[in-house]
């Protein structure tokens, strides 16, 4: 057999991997670096300050979300077609930039698999339809599942666990960790930490600033609420494994959640509302709480020592590594090219 040879081709909107932000870049860039680790000649379509250690094709000089003087459109259809021009060089193309690339997979004969990191609306389901049977398409849930689409395969986010280090006892503060939004639940954060009695640490960039100024911004005094900003993978660990909990009150139907997994690595359980994917990546009353109010929340902080802390990291362990992903990536690239005859 010979050597396998996918084209990645990551977002752009943030560098892969991410300084701060970026989790679809984060995820291409742990997919990309464990496929190369396993001799996989990967090919990485990412902005040219991106880092990797197999083959980086560029095009875009550096994330659009970092430089307002790039067009985001322009920037997207130079990215994308670069990667279909190539196309003939490689087995399979593997699509993390949504949906805008099916539309070239017609015009080329190399499979495209397409990993959909969430909808973000009912309206890009066109052309998601569309290219149903042309391309191939895998879920990061099954909660995210679309029932007019078929899918090769659910594969579920990893992380390098070693990255995590294991805290069995705790600092007294709740913790917020990702973008500041309505959808993300920040506000509800900041009312459970207050009716628990605990300080409440918010960490990542704003993304909705009007939110931030009205509902957020008010409550922060630097004692019992506190904003550190976006925060670098370092920063971001150990704030995680000394956080009693992690505050994750949703209001949207969040397709997965890396900051969830990432606690649970730490050891430090989780309590969030029960919606989306959060019952297939937290075990209720084991590795965390699964809620339906901010009463329920309050309530989850004041019996957080039920949790064993050695429990949620066993979890993240067995079901959400790194390398676990890796394999099953690789035995879904093994499908599709057998029933295209493509690789032998």
């Amino acid at each position: 057999m010979s050597k396998l040879r996918i084209a990645m081709l990551a977002p752009v909107s943030w560098r892969v991997p991410p300084r701060h932000y970026g989790p679809w870049e984060w995820v291409t860039s742990l997919l990309t670096e464990g496929l190369v680790a396993r001799g996989v000649d990967v090919t990485l379509f990412a902005t040219e300050d991106s880092q990797t250690a197999g083959k980086l094709h560029s095009i875009c000089p550096r994330p659009y979300s970092e430089d307002q003087d790039l067009d985001p459109k322009v920037w997207e259809c130079l990215h994308i077609s670069e990667v279909f021009e190539h196309a003939d060089e490689f087995d399979l193309i593997h699509n993390h930039f949504d949906f805008l690339p099916l539309t070239y997979s017609g015009l080329v004969q190399t499979p495209v698999l397409t990993t959909i990191h969430g909808f973000s609306s009912p309206k890009i389901l066109p052309v998601y339809r569309k290219y149903n049977h042309r391309v191939y398409y895998v879920a990061i849930s099954d909660a995210d599942r679309n029932p007019d689409l078929d899918y090769i395969a659910t594969i579920y986010h990893g992380i390098p666990i070693a990255a995590y280090e294991f805290c069995p006892k705790p600092d007294e503060y709740l913790l917020f960790l990702g973008r500041i939004h309505q959808d993300k639940g920040t506000y509800e954060a900041v009312q459970v930490a207050r009716k628990a009695g605990l300080p409440l640490i918010i960490a990542g960039i704003v993304q909705d600033d009007e939110y931030f100024q009205v509902k957020v911004k008010p409550h922060i005094d630097g004692k019992q609420v506190i904003y550190v900003g976006p925060v670098g993978s370092a920063k971001k660990s150990d704030l995680l494994r000394h956080a009693r909990a992690l505050l994750h009150l949703i209001n949207f139907d969040e397709p997965f959640g890396l900051t969830v997994v990432e606690a649970m690595a730490c050891g430090t359980p989780v309590i969030a509302i029960d919606r989306g994917s959060m019952p297939e990546l937290i075990q209720d009353g084991e590795t965390g709480f699964l809620i339906a109010s901010n009463e329920d929340a309050v309530e989850g902080v004041r019996r957080i020592d039920d949790i064993d802390r050695r429990k949620c990291r066993t979890w993240v362990e067995k079901r959400f590594t790194q390398a676990r992903m890796v394999e099953e990536y690789l035995q879904v690239y093994k499908m599709i090219l057998e029933e295209e005859g493509k690789h032998g």
